[in-house]
């Protein structure tokens, strides 16, 4: 590996201005901004760097992007990223423009620099390095991209199921890994989620706060709903809530107590002093990694703006998210939260889905063979013993591919804690993209 590694630092320059290119091209699928136009130039970028490739259709959303190459080996390897990025507002945050790529003090900043691209990009680079030393490639490889991953993939599904021949392999890279100081931690699944917004009508119209005395207040009705899906605790509510949850394995736990601690540096990033419910140690990783949630990311209603209006709101919404560990189905939590609400008189909230009907959890056990090819390569890449987390707390598309496809997942990657992926300034370590390069050459090198 020293000659493939040795030609990726000699090359490092082009696969970064090959990054910006891929930054400075929007494609903000929330909004649906550029998406054609970034699918087209990870074509483009594909074809260049030695891939068959071209755009597939996917109904009802923007193209996927697909690229092969044959390898010397009977094997395949299926590298699944995401095109789409996250809006980059609030604009006013960022210290450089969102989609103008710069490099400050060895990092590259831009949206989608680590969530997504910077990831593609490694598996681009470490191709081509291996075609341009050898004319080819260790293992067959095969590159999938979509564009909705950020919107949670509502699309993927059906072309999963009508495409699966396309993207049959014997493994599967995922993206997200993240590094703490150059020592990657190799994940292997991922949670699921159910993802809906509730709301809560009253008049036709904002009204005068005085009326509060006779009107239903629906910013009251949604506080109180609210107020039932958790107890003080942090228990969920929700009858039946926990019922079909997986309880981790022994190897799992075994995992989980020789992951190292970053309780401490976390604080610092986050600028906190302590952790729900005190937890630390142990108990706290447990909780991370293998407990559902139910958590407020929004909630509004009336008046926002500056100063004071007095109103009483025609509507109050909320957005919720519900993490789930495996054996738990979206579709039946979804169904719980409505008899729920209705069971403790709040039969007026309605429950929109915002995942076309959610993700469910997924875990490549820890002993398959796959595991263990991809822990090596990252001993060759960065020179340290990985660390192995049999799942994090984020959620993706992960299982729609174990599930369809039958085949064990790792990630690889690029990021590390303060990567400041979704947030302003995101931005990758050049250090690490390097890494990623090579890790991916190494796992090539080692499935074969």
């Amino acid at each position: 590996m020293k000659e493939i590694f040795a030609h990726i630092d000699a090359h490092m320059e082009e696969y970064i201005e090959d990054l910006k290119c891929l930054c400075r091209q929007p494609s903000i699928s929330a909004q649906k901004v550029g998406l054609t136009e970034m699918a087209e130039l990870c074509v483009q970028m594909m074809r260049a760097y030695g891939l068959e490739a071209r755009l597939v259709s996917i109904p009802g959303g923007p193209p996927g992007v697909y690229g092969e190459r044959k390898g010397k080996s009977p094997k395949t390897l299926l590298c699944y990223n995401h095109y789409d990025v996250q809006p980059p507002e609030p604009l006013e945050l960022w210290d450089s423009p969102p989609f103008e790529p710069i490099i400050r003090d060895g990092k590259l900043f831009g949206r989608g620099a680590v969530d997504n691209k910077g990831a593609f990009m490694s598996r681009l680079a470490a191709i081509k390095a291996y075609l341009d030393l050898y004319g080819e490639l260790p293992v067959s490889v095969k590159l999938f991209l979509e564009g909705e991953e950020e919107v949670g993939s509502p699309n993927l599904p059906p072309f999963l199921k009508a495409h699966r021949d396309l993207l049959v392999a014997d493994a599967c890279i995922w993206p997200g890994q993240v590094n703490w100081e150059h020592q990657p931690q190799i994940t292997l699944g991922l949670k699921g989620i159910l993802y809906v917004e509730l709301e809560v009508r009253g008049a036709n119209q904002d009204i005068h706060s005085g009326s509060a005395t006779y009107i239903v207040n629906p910013a009251w009705r949604l506080v109180w709903a609210l107020n039932t899906l958790k107890d003080v605790n942090e228990n969920v509510l929700i009858e039946g809530y926990y019922e079909h949850m997986r309880a981790p394995t022994e190897a799992e736990l075994e995992a989980v107590h020789r992951m190292p601690s970053e309780e401490e540096k976390i604080k610092e990033e986050l600028g906190i002093s302590d952790f729900l419910l005190g937890l630390s140690g142990f108990d706290l990783r447990i909780r991370d990694l293998f407990s559902p949630t139910c958590t407020i990311c929004g909630i509004w209603g009336g008046y926002t703006g500056p100063g004071s209006k007095t109103v009483l709101p025609s509507v109050a919404r909320a957005k919720i998210d519900f993490r789930l560990v495996p054996d738990m189905d979206p579709t039946d939590i979804l169904a719980k939260l409505r008899r729920h609400l209705d069971k403790h008189g709040f039969s007026d909230v309605s429950i929109t889905p915002r995942t076309s009907m959610g993700r469910r959890a997924w875990r490549t056990p820890l002993d398959h063979p796959f595991v263990q090819t991809v822990v090596q390569a990252a001993r060759e890449a960065y020179g340290t013993e990985p660390v192995v987390l049999p799942t994090i707390n984020g959620s993706g598309a992960m299982h729609l591919f174990g599930e369809s496809l039958g085949v064990p997942i790792a990630s690889a990657g690029v990021r590390y804690p303060g990567s400041q992926i979704h947030a302003p300034n995101e931005h990758v370590r050049l250090d690490d993209f390097v890494l990623g390069i090579k890790h991916i050459a190494a796992i090539m090198h080692k499935m074969a």
